[in-house]
């Protein structure tokens, strides 16, 4: 790596950004024009990225992000193998296999591949993935936090469980309703595919379940025999787990933990795309600026880009309108500064972020209840112009796209890839990836398949070593985010540049980056719409 261009990184990003560092908190007015904190005000909280994951079957050193600022020492390089070790670190990838849809169905999904990089630390960006147990479907989902990352962890680890509620027969509920009444085991209701992580709400799962049980309840009352339909079950589940979120730190809890974590989420922030697949029937439902696109490849073999998704930001026109349809002609001007927000938040819908939701009052009686803010990385703040709350929801924008055998995959991805890729680049980077995994492919059926031709292969795997192509598209996709020039060649000085960049300056140049690709079984669609 040139020395030339961490130097330039470092030096451009000490001579553009304007700071007032605290204790905690960095406030920035000015940041990479490539990329915009979504909060004004976020957390200070600079810690080493720890990855000793070996690449590729090789010892390698241990590669780490680098924490200081000082120039003299500001000397550490990356290898190309570390660099790749630190690329492949959040790599996750799962066939789906046998999975029968019970309406009957054809089982759609091949497989996903995923990955996540983190620039802020810790890392604010979740994704998970699982199969509806007792409903049809598989649910993919990314969540982009802000101001932290407890309110993505925890909507990355129960927005699931609403919708496949949501989705349950009343034969089903009831019998849901009945294990709770004679303390028995319930259902399974997910099987996770891709968990959101470690979770750092196991103490508090019981009022978590009890809110979960309240909305099955609900539903029970209004008499949906056979549930609720998809496009409903995402409406709702966005709504209601937001509520909940709200709700829960308002009650009084007298566990001290419980109290403190039901604080964390409601004061931060997450936005949230979640595609549900049963079939041919592909949902979407977005709240904020994640994005998901389907790669589409017509008889012709030209490839194009379908977007699911609208971005719920200040360049979205509709969504302005939305805006200024909420609150009074006088706020029309105030609604949104310098394309945030109240001059504040980046998206337009989200997950919790009660500063944007609650009147003054409510969040002065909440903060005011003895909690030790400082500590738990939580400030009041009230914007100017904050006078006919609320102005953010959570209420998502659901579309809905019948699956062609032409649709080869669907990426979803935090806004940290889109700031870097545009659509169509995406695309073309996993059709390239497609194109090159086929090609190395080693054609067995052409070729005895013996021990002598297996070892060979062996040793020429062994002899492109770390170089070789990324077996993930995700990967792939990440790679180029932030290795591309502005040309939108891959540049290797300029990614190892990148992911050398100290915590404190990191986010200054990119996003947390998480992107999940799913390849459709084009067989299995084009069989079903032929009566196969």
């Amino acid at each position: 790596m040139s020395s030339t261009v961490s130097y330039w990184i470092l030096n451009s990003a000490r001579n553009s950004i304007a700071t007032l560092q605290g204790s905690r908190r960095l406030y920035s007015r000015c940041t990479s024009s490539r990329n915009k904190s979504k909060w004004r005000l976020f957390s200070w909280a600079p810690t080493t990225l720890k990855n000793n994951a070996p690449c590729g079957g090789f010892a390698l050193p241990k590669a780490y992000r680098h924490t200081s600022t000082e120039e003299d020492d500001f000397h550490l390089q990356l290898s190309p193998e570390q660099v790749n070790e630190v690329l492949r670190a959040g790599e996750s990838a799962h066939e789906i296999l046998d999975l029968v849809s019970i309406s009957g169905g054809p089982n759609s999904v091949l497989r996903f591949e995923s990955n996540q990089l983190a620039a802020n630390s810790p890392v604010e960006d979740r994704r998970s993935v699982a199969s509806c147990l007792q409903t049809n479907g598989l649910m993919f989902g990314i969540f982009d936090g802000h101001g932290g990352h407890a309110c993505a962890q925890a909507v990355s680890e129960r927005l699931f469980y609403y919708v496949a509620v949501s989705l349950m027969s009343q034969q089903t509920l009831e019998r849901m309703e009945g294990a709770m009444e004679s303390m028995k085991p319930i259902l399974p209701i997910l099987q996770w595919l891709k968990h959101p992580g470690d979770s750092i709400y196991k103490d508090v799962t019981s009022v978590h379940l009890d809110h979960l049980r309240v909305y099955w309840q609900e539903l029970l009352d209004l008499h949906v025999e056979m549930g609720l339909n998809v496009k409903e079950a995402l409406m709702y589940s966005f709504q209601r787990l937001d509520s909940d979120i709200s709700l829960e730190i308002q009650a009084p809890l007298e566990d001290e933990i419980t109290r403190n974590l039901s604080l964390q989420v409601a004061f931060s922030g997450a936005t949230a795309c979640v595609a549900h697949v049963d079939g041919v029937h592909l949902h979407v439902a977005n709240a904020g600026d994640c994005r998901a696109i389907l790669g589409v490849q017509e008889d012709s073999g030209i490839w194009s880009c379908l977007p699911l998704t609208h971005d719920h930001n200040a360049w979205n026109e509709a969504e302005l309108s939305r805006l200024k349809r909420e609150h009074p002609e006088s706020e029309d001007r105030t609604i949104i500064i310098e394309d945030r927000l109240l001059g504040v938040l980046m998206p337009c819908r989200a997950f919790g972020d009660v500063q944007l939701k609650w009147s003054k009052e409510l969040q002065r009686s909440v903060l005011e209840r003895g909690f030790d803010t400082e500590a738990l990385n939580v400030y009041q703040f009230t914007p100017p112009h904050y006078y006919t709350p609320p102005y953010l929801t959570a209420e998502p924008e659901v579309t809905y796209h019948r699956l062609r055998p032409q649709d080869k995959f669907l990426v979803l991805a935090s806004d940290g890839l889109w700031d870097m890729l545009d659509n169509e680049d995406v695309v073309r980077l996993v059709v390239e990836h497609l194109t090159e995994a086929v090609r190395h492919k080693p054609d067995l059926a052409q070729r005895p398949a013996n021990l002598g031709l297996m070892q060979s292969l062996l040793l020429q795997r062994k002899a492109q070593g770390l170089h070789a192509a990324d077996q993930n598209a995700a990967t792939r996709l990440i790679r180029h985010a932030i290795g591309n020039n502005e040309y939108g060649e891959m540049e290797p000085e300029r990614l190892a540049a990148m992911l050398t960049l100290p915590d404190d300056l990191a986010r200054m140049y990119r996003d947390d980056i998480t992107v999940t690709v799913v390849y459709f079984n084009s067989d299995s669609i084009n069989a079903y719409y032929k009566g196969v």
